[in-house]
């Protein structure tokens, strides 16, 4: 064994045992012994799975000291006493080894608590200590390396951004150009890139303008050229970490989008599908997994779309701006590149390179919530595109969003009852992309054959209907989906039916001024209607007020401008209504309101029925340039037929008869059978003339 791996394995050793004692109440603080062991851990001569235990060991200390503490201050001081010292003491030692202990320990510092590796770096002297070992170590290329992560780590934060100067952004341009060091270059770039896109967001915020676009451009080839040429696990990490930042810029997301080779290097950094080798924990630990699928989520991002009032908010702040900052309303928010046409073509592009593929692999390759977080979103900008979203089934988007959605949503508990999870309206992207899918594609093709799966998808699309936080489109999308889920069978409308205050919510957003959510919301309970029988009887099936007022509020969304939502509604209360006890309860409504005839015949009709409420009389002219919709005239046809055989009271039968020949619907009727003689098999027909066959049952005369 060699003096190297004995090293490495008593490292271990000691790690092992720091880990043991962070779980242990009475333990303190780190032994000396200790604490030289973890910061010797970080250093380049270890392997990676001393690393990676080391990291482990740093983040239970850092998490176990914060807890023993009730604010953020209290605990960071408490950690920089425990570090600053030796980090301070080593990043000015003469000695390299010891001067690339202290770098390489402060980095990992800021991955791990930045708040107090933040605070030591702001420390006087250790900034000049940290380039003075450029100076004591000029031949070192361990220590450029060193020094250049560290700089890269510190310019992701704005409080040590504001202490590097001119100097250090040469250096780091410096060794970004040169061509020897692979490795170096990359963490030279990415620590530019964050410096400069940082500092620009600084300008941006105090009201100023920064101008980066072709340093970010310079930048971006260099990053892409390291990820085709490179073979190094560090220096590919590096790169994509700083693409990860770039490819929020337009003209670079179209000059990686159309690179194809660029694409298929990139998403071969994903661990791969069936099949493939498990990757080793070197492997994991050094995957730019995260890097890779952020730029994927970036290429294909769209603009927010903003409600009008968000709208108005924004051109509101652009004129509180200075006229420096309004000179720069044409800047990257406007960009033409990041129109929908181009996120569009950007997005089939990458498809078609594999990007699916790399999504769904690094689902199942990640537990990380970030990085499925990150693949939702990418998924949900995707199927933004109806032509895409077979492929995406193909691919197996939807498994992978189930996957997601299931590491999201933790399982319902008897004692949360009436308690919804904790989500953010971020926390529904991936079971919005979900919904997309099962809205444009059968139940069957987005969940596979398996009843139980379909069932599965109830509860998230009931949460992005009802939870708080889910915004308007996602609650849109939810009803959608549910509607198309509900269609599937009888027992998948039951389940749909029975989920936690959806009914509640739904009958409320059929209230809604917004024509699409009152829309969805009908189409949904017209599902449910059809396919639940305890819906149906909720809504009319058995008779009470609160089945009557339903009926009510149905009958008044037939008569609604949008032409969807009444065929929605009429086709729910043509299913009503083959109950008696619905018939009766519309014919108490017609005697109290007088308005279900009117409405009823108005779906047939508009021209010869009598508007509801109106007093002119048959055969007025009502509305002028009218069109017929034939989906809603054989909804009211029907609505009325059942109507009008389900009645029996005598007295009712002739004041529903009389009043129908009074305002029209009875001329409404002849003219769809006189429609119906050139084609008999239509389906109207038949009610059309039994309908007519019960009023002249009843004393009306009917002129042919």
């Amino acid at each position: 064994m060699s003096s190297l791996d004995a090293d490495a394995g008593s490292l271990a050793d000691v790690l092992d045992t720091v880990l043991k004692k962070t779980q242990d109440a009475r333990w303190s603080t780190f032994s000396p012994e200790e604490l030289s062991a973890l910061l010797s851990a970080f250093l380049p001569s270890c392997p990676s799975p001393v690393h990676s235990k080391a990291y482990i060991a740093l983040s239970a200390f850092c998490q176990r000291r914060r807890s023993e503490y009730s604010s953020l201050d209290q605990g960071t001081h408490a950690l920089c006493k425990t570090f600053e010292a030796p980090i301070c003491s080593r990043v000015a030692d003469v000695e390299q080894r010891e001067a690339l202990t202290g770098l390489t320990f402060l980095a990992a510092l800021f991955d791990v608590d930045h708040l107090c590796a933040s605070t030591i770096f702001q420390r006087d002297g250790v900034l000049e200590s940290i380039m003075d070992s450029l100076d004591l170590f000029p031949s070192s290329r361990e220590i450029d390396l060193a020094v250049a992560h560290l700089l890269g780590r510190a310019a992701g934060h704005k409080t040590c951004r504001t202490l590097l100067g001119s100097d250090h952004h040469k250096w780091l341009e410096w060794k970004s150009r040169q061509t020897e060091d692979g490795e170096l270059r990359a963490a030279a770039a990415v620590a530019m890139i964050k410096l400069s896109r940082g500092s620009g967001a600084d300008v941006a915020e105090a009201g100023g303008a920064a101008d980066q676009a072709m340093e970010d451009t310079d930048l971006a080839m260099q990053m892409k050229g390291l990820i085709l040429d490179s073979r190094q696990t560090s220096s590919l990490a590096d790169a994509v970490e700083g693409l990860a930042y770039m490819s929020t810029n337009a003209s670079v997301k179209e000059a990686l989008s159309n690179d194809s080779a660029f694409l298929a290097r990139l998403f071969a950094l994903v661990p791969r599908r069936k099949g493939a080798p498990a990757p080793s924990l070197e492997e994991l630990a050094g995957s730019p997994l995260y890097g890779t699928v952020v730029i994927i989520a970036n290429l294909c991002l769209y603009r927010p779309r903003l409600s009008p009032e968000e709208t108005q908010i924004v051109k509101l702040r652009r004129m509180a701006k200075t006229q420096n900052a309004a000179s720069r309303s044409g800047g990257p928010e406007d960009d033409p590149l990041d129109d929908d046409d181009h996120v569009k073509e950007r997005g089939r592009r990458i498809l078609k390179a594999g990007a699916m593929e790399a999504l769904t692999s690094a689902a199942r390759a990640s537990d990380s919530r970030a990085v499925r977080a990150i693949v939702g979103k990418a998924i949900l900008s995707l199927v933004e595109d109806k032509d895409n979203r077979g492929k995406i089934l193909q691919a197996g988007g939807a498994k992978a969003l189930v996957t997601i959605i299931q590491a999201i949503l933790p399982l319902p508990k008897a004692s949360n009852t009436g308690k919804g999870p904790q989500l953010e309206a971020a926390d529904f992207e991936p079971v919005q992309a979900l919904a997309k899918l099962a809205i444009t594609a059968s139940p069957v093709q987005v969940f596979g054959p398996n009843e139980g799966a379909i069932f599965d998808a109830v509860r998230p699309f009931t949460l992005m209907v009802t939870h708080p936080n889910a915004n308007l489109l996602q609650r849109f999308e939810g009803m959608m989906a549910l509607t198309n889920l509900s269609a599937q069978s009888p027992e998948a409308a039951s389940r749909v039916a029975r989920a936690d205050e959806l009914l509640n919510k739904v009958e409320l957003l059929m209230l809604e001024d917004h024509t699409l959510i009152r829309r969805a919301a009908t189409e949904l309970v017209c599902n449910l209607v059809a396919g639940c029988e305890e819906v149906f009887d909720k809504w009319g099936g058995v008779k009470n007020s609160a089945s009557k007022s339903k009926l009510q509020v149905l009958l008044a969304l037939c008569d609604v401008d949008d032409i969807s939502t009444r065929l929605a509604a009429s086709g729910a209360l043509a299913t009503i209504t083959v109950s008696p006890e619905a018939c009766a309860s519309l014919a108490e409504l017609q005697s109290e309101r007088h308005r279900v005839l009117p409405i009823l015949g108005q779906l047939i009709n508009p021209a010869v029925v009598v508007q509801p409420g109106g007093d002119a009389e048959p055969g007025d002219e009502v509305l002028e340039g009218f069109q017929v919709d034939p989906g809603l005239v054989h909804r009211g046809v029907v609505c009325l037929h059942n109507l009008y055989y389900g009645l029996v009271n005598k007295t009712i039968q002739q004041e529903i008869a009389s009043t129908s020949d009074h305002i029209g619907v009875v001329n409404a009727l002849v003219l769809v059978v006189k429609e119906c003689t050139q084609n008999t098999s239509s389906p109207v027909l038949r009610p059309a003339a039994e309908a007519l066959k019960w009023l002249l049952e009843h004393g009306v005369e009917i002129a042919t």
